[in-house]
């Protein structure tokens, strides 16, 4: 896609996630990687209310060239894409039932949402590790982001929310909305005796789609 092309399709999809109560208020922040550099949501920005030619624009060493200024989360999102070459996106959302496992869960815990169903191993894989409290907009929290995107796609801060990436916009949007999916069913589960996907059904999920 060209930069104008993913500049609207940001727009639309920001939109339509924060039209189903994914962010609230300016929450939330979404990066896309360009072969010259990246686009981001701006600083106090709503994602329902995104402008297509004022989105933020990065060269390939972070640097604010264009648009609005970027969020202040521009090091999470450095974090992840650093982290992982084939990503080509990062969502960040405030979505509810993914914000209350992320205070409901340790900090270290490597998956505190257990494999319900395949789609959620599909998009986001076998692990969704949980970084400890950081205030909101403190670098400081850019290591432990970057470590734990070494070897899983999403992650949960705790008692802030979801960082999700993919190998798309599409993707990484797809993989927050199941994500929160697979969060909701957690939470309704939770104190009962659900079935889980076997260790090897999982094994089969991610050898067959990745």
């Amino acid at each position: 896609m060209t930069e104008s092309e993913l500049r609207d399709l940001l727009v639309e999809l920001g939109a339509s996630l924060f039209a189903r109560g994914y962010s609230v208020g300016s929450a939330g922040n979404i990066s896309v990687r360009l072969p010259d550099g990246y686009l981001m949501t701006p600083t106090n920005s709503s994602l329902g209310r995104l402008k297509a030619e004022r989105i933020s624009k990065l060269d390939l060493d972070w640097r604010h060239i264009g648009g609005d200024k970027p969020s202040k989360e521009v090091f999470m999102h450095r974090a992840v894409l650093t982290a992982r070459p084939e990503a080509g996106a990062v969502v960040h959302l405030h979505s509810t039932h993914a914000t209350a496992i992320g205070c409901l869960a340790d900090s270290g815990e490597a998956a505190p949402i257990p494999p319900l169903t395949p789609y959620f191993v599909m998009r986001v894989g076998r692990t969704l590790p949980v970084i400890r409290y950081y205030r909101p907009g403190d670098a400081a929290m850019e290591q432990d982001i970057h470590e734990a995107a070494k070897t899983a796609r999403a992650m949960l801060l705790a008692n802030h929310g979801p960082v999700v990436s993919g190998q798309s916009l599409i993707d990484a949007v797809y993989a927050a909305e199941e994500l929160e999916e697979a969060a909701r069913l957690a939470l309704m589960l939770r104190g009962q005796s659900p079935r889980e996907l076997t260790a090897a059904q999982v094994d089969d999920l991610l050898s067959t789609f990745g």
